[in-house]
Formats: structure tokens, sequence, C-alpha cells
């Protein structure tokens, strides 16, 4: 190894934990996709879809939970892989995660000038290109472009400054949330609800598909265990704890966003927003954006400190060039992994909107691969090191880490040729395909 996890920084208490893992979680997406999501599965079938979804991904989270309090080190799943698998599938496990979390980086970059569009209707200037039908504009790219900067800026000069922000904006979102869901009791409408269900099990299974992606976050915790300064047992009670969290705020938004918008409502670009303004007017909707624009903060934050965590640890494994392995002398931050991914988030907004749904879609698609490949994990370390000091030891763990096997194997044949819900051909099985190759080649000649 080139550096030792040992230099990073013991820093992150209880508040700071949770935060990152939730915040993480509960970003952007339930601002500009839950009226895609009702539409798809109806009031209902969108629930049904994320719980479809969160079953596997909580049984996927007790494993998480085990594992990191067991080994409370950087680079999480990279860790657990390579004691299992080896470095071969270590590689694969570690390089999907990374996917995950450069998408997640990438979907905040052009969040980020979408919901500017809120406040300031047709600030577009200086026509770029047209991508998928949508146009691509200088100062709507500016806008994501300069978000990355500020982000990575946050995250260069160290995880505490990070970790205050993100508990801060979490803050934020949890008020616009708040707001949203007592809107809806006061003034939802049973009506709006129907349907309960759109396009059978074929709408279910389009909002299952799209859900795992909205559950990344958690494992951020992993990621930074090294930086926790918690007993090792709560670390895998705060990972459980959010996971819970994230699937009853996602199924309070879209029954929310339901009963105060109708069906027309539905397309707008911001269905939540509109939903708000619906309950509490001009302000309400607001303060709605006001809480996505913190969702897109306290997203990125997590997903480039849990990214460029990942990718540190792959360098000083040398599965990547060991630039990327290097920690800042003053800050203690992996400073050159957090450029990297900053500077593919600056790019993002060139490719318009429509990038959103694409890395959406593959990006669940990698998360499912990674996770797997933990659920694996667990059940060869369970047998090949049984003495191994479990701090947050499961009851029945075998049983639970097979049904999370076959929870993820359930969940990836969602994205396959032949299913309703599968990934599109060419765009997101060439972003899925393009990332491994780039993997491939680095695997090559590492």
């Amino acid at each position: 190894m080139n550096q030792s996890g040992l230099d990073l920084k013991r820093v992150l208490n209880l508040k700071d934990t949770l935060a990152l893992a939730f915040g993480a979680m509960v970003g952007w997406s339930w601002v500009i996709l839950s009226g895609l999501w009702i539409g798809n599965g109806g009031s209902l079938g969108a629930v049904l879809g994320f719980v479809l979804a969160g079953v596997p991904i909580m049984l996927i989270g007790l494993l998480y939970a085990e594992l990191a309090a067991a080994m409370p080190v950087v680079g999480g799943e990279h860790e657990y892989s390579l004691r299992a698998l080896g470095y071969f599938g270590s590689f694969i496990c570690t390089w999907a995660i990374v996917f995950v979390y450069v998408s997640v980086c990438a979907f905040e970059a052009v969040a980020l000038p979408t919901v500017v569009e809120y406040w300031f209707p047709g600030y577009q200037a200086g026509f770029l290109w047209t991508i998928a039908g949508w146009d691509v504009y200088a100062s709507w790219v500016a806008v994501g472009a300069l978000g990355a900067v500020a982000v990575t800026v946050i995250n260069y000069i160290g995880v505490k400054s990070s970790a205050v922000v993100q508990s801060i904006v979490t803050l934020v979102v949890l008020a616009a949330g708040v707001m949203l869901m007592s809107g809806a009791l006061f003034e939802g409408s049973a009506a709006n609800l129907q349907p309960l269900f759109s396009n059978g099990m074929a709408g279910v299974f389009a909002v299952a598909v799209m859900a795992p992606f909205m559950f990344v976050g958690f494992d951020v915790i992993p990621q930074a265990a090294q930086e926790i300064k918690l007993p090792a047992r709560s670390i895998g009670r705060i990972l459980v704890g959010s996971i819970a969290m994230a699937l009853a705020w996602y199924a309070l938004v879209i029954l929310a966003v339901a009963a105060l918008l109708p069906a027309s409502g539905l397309d707008s670009k911001l269905a939540t927003a509109d939903a708000a303004t619906a309950g509490w007017g001009a302000a309400g909707g607001n303060l709605l954006v006001l809480g996505g624009v913190g969702g897109i903060i306290t997203s990125w934050n997590a997903f480039l400190v849990g990214g460029s965590r990942a990718v540190y640890a792959m360098a000083n494994h040398g599965m990547l060039p060991a630039w990327l392995g290097r920690l800042h002398p003053r800050y203690r931050t992996p400073s050159n992994a957090i450029l990297a991914i900053g500077l593919l988030s600056v790019g993002a907004p060139l490719f318009g909107r429509v990038l959103l749904v694409w890395i959406v879609d593959a990006g669940s698609f990698a998360v499912v691969i990674a996770y797997l490949l933990v659920a694996i994990s667990f059940l060869v370390l369970r047998k090949k090191q049984p003495e191994m000091e479990r701090p947050f030891r499961l009851r029945h763990g075998r049983l639970i880490g097979w049904l999370a096997v076959l929870g993820s194997l359930g969940l990836l044949a969602l994205y396959l040729p032949g299913s309703p819900s599968a990934l599109a051909w060419p765009i997101e099985w060439g972003l899925v395909v393009l990332w491994f190759v780039l993997g491939g080649i680095f695997y090559r000649f590492r």
C-alpha cells in the first residue's frame, strides 16, 4: 500500500454519521422524480415498487451492518470483498460501487441547474447543442459546473467540514419534507390518489427498477468507517436505521404528492414542488425547492466522500493509478480521488437533463451488482473466518445472507433483456459497458 488508512482522521460523531447516510439517500430525486414514479405505478403502486426494492436493500443493509462493525476500515465493501473473494472479485465489486457514486455526483450536477429553472424560468442562454431532444445551454452548464466545484472544494479541505455542511443542510431537507406531508394531511384529496395502480405489475416494476439508486447512500458509512469516532457496534445500528428512515421518507413523499396533485399535474418537471404549492401556496413551493437544493448538496457531498474513499482504497491496493491513493499532507483527505470525481461532475451538465434518467437506471444496475457481491462476501466470511470478532452479529446470519443474495438476483433480473423494465440500448447499457471496459483497462495494466 502507498498510504495507510490510519492517516485518516477520526472526526465523525453520531449526528455526522446519520446525516451523512440519510442525507445521501434523500437527495434530489424525491423532488424531481415523484411525478414519474406515481405516473408509472399509481399512488400505491409506486409505494409498492419502493417496498419491493427496499426489502432486499434492508437485508443487504443488515449484512453491511455486521461487516462494517467487524471491519471499520476505509473502503468498506472493497475490504469485505477482498478478504472473501480475492483481488478480481474485489475489483468488480468496488468498481461497480464507484460507478454508482460517480453517477450520483453527475446526477446532482445535472439536477442543480434544473432546480434553478424553478426560481429563474428561461435563464438559459448561449445555446450549445441538442441531446436526445434536450437543448443544452452554456448558462445551464455553468450552474452545474460551479456547483461541482463548490462541493469538491468543501470535501478537499476536510471530512469534518463536509460533515458540518451535511448536518445543517439535512435539517433543511427534513423541514421541507415535513411541510409537504403536513400539507397533504390538510389539503390533500383521497380522490387524487386514484388510480392506486397504473400499468399493473409492469408499472410497479418500472418504479422498483429505479428504487435501488434511491437507497444508495447507507453504504457511504462503511466507506468512511475509519473516520467515525463511535463504537463499532453503533456503526451497524446507524446503518440499518438510516435505510428504514429513507424507505419511510420515500413512501410518505409519494403519498403526499399523489394526494395533493391530480393526475394531470404529475407531468410537471418538479411535481413535488407543485404539490407543496397546492398545499401551502407559493411560499410552500419555494421552501420545497429550497429543501430540494439541500438534498442535492447532502447527496452530492456524501457520495463524493464515499466515492473518493473507495477510489483511495482501490489505488492503495494497486487496482488504480497510485496517485489516486495519496492523502493531502495538510487536510488528510484523499485529495486526488476527490479532484478526479469532481472533474467528472463538472463535465456532466454538458449532456443535458436527459442524463438524469440514463444514470439512474445504469447506476441502479451497478449498485445491485455491488450489493450481490457484498452478500456473497458476507456468506464466504461467515464460513471462512467464523472466529472474526463481530461487534454487531446478526442472528440467523446465513439465512439473511442467502435471502439477500436471492433478493439481489431478483432485482438484477429487472434490468436484463426480456424484463419490461430492462435497461435501454444503446445508451444505458452503453454507459455500463463503457465503465467496465475502462475498469478492465485499469485491471489489465494495474
